[in-house]
C-alpha cells in the first residue's frame, strides 16, 4: 500500500497571515461554515493541514461563491475521516 506524503499543520498566526485575516474574522469564517475546522493536537494546541488552507484560498481567488466555499469545506473536513 503506498503511503500519501503527510501534509505540515499551520498555527493560527500562520493561517491568518496567509489569508490576510485576523483571528476573530478567522473564527468568524468557521462558525459561518467557511473555514474548516481546526485539528487538535494537545489539550491548548490546534492547527489546519496545509493542504486544506490552501485550498481554501485557491477557492476565494477563483471567486468562488460562499455556498460553493461551504461544500468544499464540508469535502475537507470529510476527507480528514477518511485519512
Amino acid at each position: 500500500m503506498a503511503h500519501q506524503p503527510l501534509t505540515r499543520l499551520l498555527k493560527l498566526p500562520e493561517v491568518c497571515e496567509r489569508r490576510a485575516r485576523g483571528a476573530t474574522s478567522h473564527y468568524n469564517d468557521i462558525s459561518r461554515g467557511l473555514w474548516t475546522r481546526p485539528v487538535k493536537c494537545g489539550v491548548r494546541s490546534s492547527s489546519w493541514p496545509e493542504h486544506e488552507v490552501e485550498a481554501l484560498i485557491r477557492a476565494r481567488i477563483a471567486g468562488k461563491t460562499d455556498d460553493e466555499i461551504r461544500a468544499l469545506v464540508a469535502k475537507l473536513e470529510a476527507d480528514r475521516a477518511k485519512a
